[in-house]
């Protein structure tokens, strides 16, 4: 029996082929998904995690969402109530990095403007000498990945979904940079992304949570 502090509801988002839902399958069960189905609309995970700054406990709820243009009206409307969005890319495609402003664009619009971002470069295993794919070339340089996050307000970290390099430590930032707006009063009771207890959570409308007592509950 596990117990929590908050809830953080999270998208996943990104263009088809980036690993999202190896990523989400990499943090939750700790196992790389090799040839993931593409996601029809949205799948979702969970998982606990611990700040150790705050000594909170933190419930991840984490919507993958499709990357193809033909569900964007359904996986738009998960972005309504989310704390945290981790925007991905694969450093081996330029066409998904160019495309990521166009979904960050999208979240911006339809998310709350308090909404963490954190740019995700996945796929760095790929650009390894000795990977199967035989150090596959990269189209997107570190460099350019965090210059553009810094010039967008956005954490960012290069993963692999394939070694779990980073995947851990990405959802670790964001929940941080989310539990300090909650410190400085971002989010207030009544607004989209409120403080109201768990149990009025539900996947549209849950953002930060805390409850008035700990509850357990498996992760």
């Amino acid at each position: 029996m596990a117990n929590w502090d908050y809830v953080l509801k999270f998208i996943i988002c990104g263009d088809a082929g980036v690993g999202k839902s190896s990523l989400l399958v990499r943090l939750t069960d700790q196992r790389f998904l090799a040839n993931p189905d593409p996601t029809l609309g949205v799948e979702f995970g969970s998982k606990l995690i611990h700040i150790p700054e705050e000594d909170k406990t933190v419930k991840l709820q984490c919507w993958d969402t499709a990357g193809t243009e033909s569900f964007r009206s359904i996986t738009r409307s998960y972005y309504r109530g989310a704390a945290g969005c981790l925007l991905m890319y694969d450093v081996t495609s330029r066409a998904s990095f160019t495309n990521a402003r166009s979904w960050l664009a999208d979240v911006r619009e339809h998310a709350d403007p308090n909404l963490t971002c954190i740019l995700v470069a996945n796929k760095i295993d790929l650009c390894e000498e000795g990977s199967p794919a035989g150090g596959k070339q990269r189209a997107v340089s570190t460099d350019e990945g965090q210059n553009w996050a810094n010039e967008e307000s956005l954490l960012f970290v290069e993963a692999s979904a394939k070694s779990g390099k980073n995947v851990d430590v990405a959802f670790f930032e964001a929940s941080r940079d989310i539990l300090d707006k909650a410190k400085r009063g971002i989010f207030d009771e009544g607004r989209s992304l409120g403080v109201k207890p768990v149990k009025t959570a539900t996947a549209n409308t849950l953002t930060l949570e805390t409850p008035s007592s700990k509850q357990g509950c498996c992760s």
